[in-house]
């Protein structure tokens, strides 16, 4: 039966009431020789058994992380989920919920949004959260945005080891609005103080810096911040690694305005590169300018707590050239599964889990280093739990290598430059053993 089970006859009558004789009146401005002029070489029909095989079958090609052992990072990591997060997640007034502007039948996902902003508010020390952004690298997008907005300058100053996918999105964002990307230099992995300080001037919008940065290394935010503040308009926005900040201080301690970041590692699987979610906090005097949708408390005419979306700034609501977002839809499912995960972790819990990953990566960071032909590629710099090792053989080698037994060695640098660097995540999930294994493969790549 075809997809849409219309018959010759009816089709027919569609064709003729719109004014048409045939189905090709209606695309013939595409271009002939883009028109398919064959049946598409599809499979039988299967029964219901039979595609569920098929579909058994090409997952089976799959290795996940549930069956390797997985050293991967760069943005999206492989942190345990507890089981309850994808049980409440799953729930259908979760899973189907309806979009939240009719509050008066939504108070259940608006209420678990405002908890979810109030926690991101508590991990940041920002004074305001929105309810996500679709993924990390928009969130940054949009944060340049509100400072162009607030002061009304157009420089923006990017740390060189930010995520290379971030300045993507962020070239994506601001191209044709006038807004002057500066790219400010590494220094052994760390952004240049020097060089930011020269670029700083009156000019100057934003500073965007990434702590861990891209590498996994520890930015120094204070001395950012010293120099970005030499400018009385300038905005400070730290992108921040939220597992981080279970043991390192808050971006608001050290003077940021904006703090945004992927908060993937919130209780989200890797889910083969996402969907992802981006968290965007900041200062209380930037509410009106922020993007997304902002729930809020208050009482309903009988005095009970009730929740609703506020300060809406969007083009439905206000002149589109006043809108601060086009953005119609936050990452509610995701943003749920972080509220869920946090909840169930608490605060002690985050601390254990950045603590794990960092004395873990340390130690994998050893014993790798101690293998002939392997060493930091940023030595004497502290990272948290992802850290560079740079190689006397191609990445791609290794990982190739590593593979039939397999271990995801971690992400080849070679698109970035560097051929012969291979960055390694580890989180609390990895063992001893499992660490030893890695170590041990790389002892016989090193021999080849």
């Amino acid at each position: 039966m075809p997809y849409i089970s219309n018959t010759d006859g009816e089709r027919q009558k569609m064709l003729e009431r719109i004014g048409v004789h045939q189905f090709s009146d209606l695309i013939q401005d595409i271009p002939e020789k883009f028109r398919l002029k064959k049946d598409l070489n599809l499979d039988s029909p299967l029964s219901e058994i039979e595609i569920t095989k098929r579909i058994h079958g090409l997952t089976c090609n799959n290795l996940c992380t549930q069956s390797a052992n997985a050293f991967l990072g760069a943005g999206v990591y492989d942190h345990y989920i507890p089981a309850a997060v994808d049980s409440i997640t799953s729930r259908p007034e979760f899973l189907t919920a309806y979009t939240p502007y009719q509050a008066e039948v939504s108070q259940g996902t608006l209420q678990f949004i405002y908890e979810y902003q109030t926690m991101i508010c508590e991990l940041t020390g920002m004074e305001i959260a929105n309810a996500s952004m679709y993924d990390g690298a928009t969130a940054a997008a949009e944060a340049i945005l509100l400072a162009v907005r607030k002061n009304k300058l157009r420089k923006a100053l990017i740390a060189g080891t930010i995520h290379p996918n971030f300045i993507q999105v962020i070239r994506a964002y601001t191209e044709g609005i006038g807004v002057e990307i500066v790219m400010i230099p590494s220094k052994n992995g760390t952004v240049d103080l020097d060089a930011l300080k020269a670029a700083v001037d009156e000019q100057t919008s934003c500073v965007l810096l990434q702590t861990p940065n891209f590498f996994g290394n520890l930015e120094d935010g204070i001395a950012v911040n010293d120099i970005v503040k030499t400018q009385k308009k300038a905005l400070y926005i730290v992108a921040a690694d939220p597992i981080s900040l279970g043991v390192i201080a808050s971006p608001a301690e050290y003077g940021a305005d904006v703090v945004i970041g992927e908060g993937q590692a919130l209780g989200n699987s890797m889910y083969f590169g996402g969907p992802l979610f981006g968290f965007f906090a900041a200062k209380m005097d930037l509410a009106r300018m922020m993007p997304g949708r902002i729930v809020g408390a208050t009482l309903d005419t009988e005095g009970k707590r009730a929740y609703c979306l506020t300060l809406q700034a969007r083009e439905q609501h206000i002149r589109r050239e006043k809108a601060t977002s086009n953005i119609c839809s936050n990452e509610s499912l995701c943003a749920l599964a972080a509220c869920v995960y946090m909840c169930l972790i608490g605060k002690e819990g985050l601390r254990e889990v950045a603590i794990q990953s960092t004395t873990k990566a340390y130690y994998l960071a050893k014993e790798i280093c101690s293998i002939p032909g392997f060493e930091l590629a940023y030595p004497n710099v502290p990272f948290f739990k992802e850290f560079v090792v740079k190689a006397s053989v191609s990445a791609e080698k290794i990982i190739q290598r590593l593979l039939p037994s397999a271990i995801y060695a971690g992400v080849d640098m070679a698109p970035y430059g560097e051929p012969n660097h291979l960055m390694i995540a580890v989180t609390e999930k990895k063992s001893k053993a499992e660490m030893d294994d890695l170590v041990n493969m790389l002892k016989e790549v090193s021999h080849v």
